[in-house]
């Protein structure tokens, strides 16, 4: 990586573009809609495991611009059911490798991530966590005020809060990652084998025939295919409704703000569920802060007064030396929430429509093996293990995933 920097510092030839602006094709084997991480990781995955190169990215405006591009990159697997600690540990390992399979850095930091505990059934609920991760092999346990001073010094751990801390869920590999660079990273590679990334390119319809896809309309033209996958979030219910799919998922937005920057003083990540809020240091200094979805449905990513207030006065509550730091900025994104808080990934009943939606608040952290996952589900035409349990049928057949005890703020 360094050698490549020092070559590109001395030469006057400008970089080749990271990905090009392909013409339409009249036919793909495959269209992805959406422009995210989720996206371009299948079509990657797609390409690089089963040879399908025949593939079409369609993103209404540029890529990252959704949820991968106003996420807060914290990036985890300990959650609460088996088959979530499961998948989204795959996740994790993937991550860990990106930045050589990329020979890009990707700037993943394997900080450590902790869900503090303010009530005796918190600390319930995160002892049982934590035996669940351990179960799975992920590396998960319980802590206690003093280790929690000694891993964040600045910290509030006295009984004088509102919310003392108890306790807290320590995960040694959660971290934080530089988001648009994995965006980037699935983009280039996607484009030099042959995916092409469509921008500025909007779905205005899909049409199905006799049960099955074959073709979708957009702003620039037709396109013919009998595959079609749906990786939009927030907007994934209109999409499948242009399918003649209905699915059981609402969106709501969830916002998020960063500080002006600060010394590197916060070297975890903080969670608490029962503030509604978790926190990070971004590489720049900034402080990364979020809190629960707003508590109503909508697709507005405006940010609130609200937000605003709320957020800094609990981040206080765990950090009183903040009281001086100004927020710098604030957004929001769309989360698309299910009834048992777990995504939707697979097969629908229109043939030739697939979809990769419902993460709520996780979807950033599960792109890479939802991509390879979903990718494998296409080129085979059957569903992996590991994203069986997410089925759209578990909905009537009475076999939740129920995942909301994992959420790193309430929903």
């Amino acid at each position: 990586m360094s050698l490549k920097l020092i070559r590109q510092a001395f030469t006057n030839t400008p970089p080749p573009r990271m990905w090009h602006q392909p013409e339409f094709k009249e036919r793909y084997d495959v269209v992805i809609i959406g422009g995210g991480a989720h996206g371009l990781a299948c079509a990657y995955y797609l390409a690089k495991e089963h040879g399908i190169t025949n593939v079409a990215i369609l993103e209404k405006r540029y890529i990252g611009s959704g949820g991968s591009g106003r996420n807060t990159t914290i990036i985890r697997s300990n959650y609460l059911t088996p088959e979530g600690v499961r998948f989204y540990n795959e996740s994790v390992k993937l991550y860990e490798q990106m930045s050589a399979e990329f020979d890009f850095n990707v700037m993943f930091s394997q900080r450590g991530h902790l869900t503090l505990a303010h009530t005796d059934s918190a600390v319930r609920t995160m002892r049982r966590r934590a035996e669940v991760n351990q179960l799975q092999g992920v590396d998960s346990h319980l802590i206690w005020p003093d280790e929690i001073k000694k891993l964040c010094p600045p910290i509030d751990v006295s009984e004088h809060p509102r919310y003392p801390i108890l306790a807290a869920l320590y995960h040694p590999p959660g971290g934080i990652i530089r988001h648009d660079a994995v965006v980037w990273g699935y983009a280039h590679h996607a484009d030099r084998m042959g995916v092409h990334i469509h921008q500025l390119t909007e779905l205005t319809g899909i049409r199905v025939e006799n049960g099955q896809v074959v073709g979708v309309e957009t702003n620039r033209g037709y396109i013919k295919t009998g595959m079609v996958l749906n990786a939009t979030a927030g907007w994934c219910s209109l999409i499948a409704a242009m399918a003649g799919v209905r699915l059981p998922v609402t969106t709501f937005p969830l916002q998020a703000c960063v500080t002006e920057p600060l010394k590197p003083f916060l070297d975890v990540i903080i969670v608490s569920g029962s503030l509604h809020v978790y926190v990070s240091q971004s590489d720049r200094g900034e402080l990364v802060m979020g809190a629960a979805v707003d508590p109503f449905a909508s697709y507005s990513m405006n940010g609130s007064l609200a937000f605003t207030e709320g957020i800094s006065g609990h981040i206080l509550e765990l950090f009183p030396a903040l009281s001086h730091v100004r927020i710098l900025r604030q957004w929001a994104g769309l989360c698309d929430m299910t009834p048992d808080y777990s995504p939707i990934m697979g097969f629908t009943p229109v043939k030739g429509f697939v979809v990769d939606v419902g993460w709520g608040t996780y979807g950033f952290k599960a792109s890479p093996i939802s991509g390879k996952t979903m990718a494998q589900l296409i080129a085979t035409n059957s569903t992996p293990d590991l994203i069986h349990p997410f089925r759209l049928s578990r909905f009537y057949e009475n076999d939740l995933v129920g995942e909301k005890g994992a959420a790193s703020v309430g929903h």
